[in-house]
């Protein structure tokens, strides 16, 4: 069953200041009880890349996945980044947020759409037709390029950071490393494995509070004796370049 990581949400709402300033912000700053989030990484033999750039998986027509591929790749295995979205977002904004840093560190992305405004587990519905999506893509991806599997990360920005800092801890048995830029809480679950941790947020955050939140969440995971980067910045709910550039020069680091 791995380490636990499940709190109550009392327990969860002490560490954040009080259960008074959880309501207050609503799905800022809370644990939510979900279901086990569990992936699998279906690894594969002699696979070629075949392409490079922009690549819509075909998976739907509406809701799709994103591969962004290096352009200078060649045939040995890439890192990947799986880079989940925002409430409200989408696919090709995060990897707009991504600008060209994963493409000059020769960094894959899987930019994947939650098949709702957010990801299921966020609405309190638990884990369930997003991690399923999101095990699809990973099956293509790994069916059409060359992809190293002891260097696949997870991360996103604001709901996305939330799911991939929950599923990331959940999958840390096959997630080398978890970027969250600006998240507010975990979902609950048993963590598995030990990965490392980029945390970023926004010093003047008016929508996830970077002491009730981020700051928050990477003290309680140093506490557990994770290994966390924690990066403050000037500013509110955002994904800065230089903080974007700096978390994928240390995801291939």
């Amino acid at each position: 069953m791995g380490d636990s990581l499940v709190l109550t949400r009392r327990e969860f709402c002490v560490i954040a200041g009080s259960a008074v300033a959880a309501v207050a912000f609503g799905n800022a700053c809370r644990l939510i009880e979900g279901g086990t989030g569990r992936l699998t990484i279906p690894a594969r033999e002699n696979v070629k890349t075949s392409a490079t750039g922009h690549i819509r998986l075909g998976l739907d027509q509406e809701r799709d996945a994103i591969l962004q591929v290096p352009k200078n790749a060649g045939q040995s295995p890439l890192p990947l980044l799986i880079m989940l979205h925002g409430a409200t977002q989408s696919a090709e904004e995060m990897l707009e947020y991504l600008g060209a840093p994963p493409d000059e560190a020769g960094l894959a992305v899987l930019a994947p759409n939650s098949r709702d405004t957010t990801w299921d587990a966020i609405g309190g519905g638990g884990f369930g037709v997003d991690v399923d999506f999101i095990h699809r893509a990973l099956q293509r991806v790994f069916e059409t390029t060359a992809i190293d599997p002891a260097r696949v990360s997870i991360g996103g920005f604001s709901d996305g950071a939330s799911y991939a800092l929950s599923l990331g801890l959940i999958n840390g048995d096959l997630f080398q490393s978890i970027a969250a830029f600006s998240p507010g809480f975990l979902v609950e679950g048993a963590s598995h494995g030990h990965p490392r941790i980029f945390i970023s947020h926004g010093t003047h955050d008016h929508i996830l509070p970077f002491d009730r939140c981020g700051w928050r969440l990477a003290s309680m995971l140093k506490t557990g004796g994770y290994d966390v980067t924690f990066r403050e910045f000037d500013g509110d709910h955002e994904l800065p370049p230089d903080v974007a550039r700096e978390a994928v020069r240390w995801l291939v680091g």
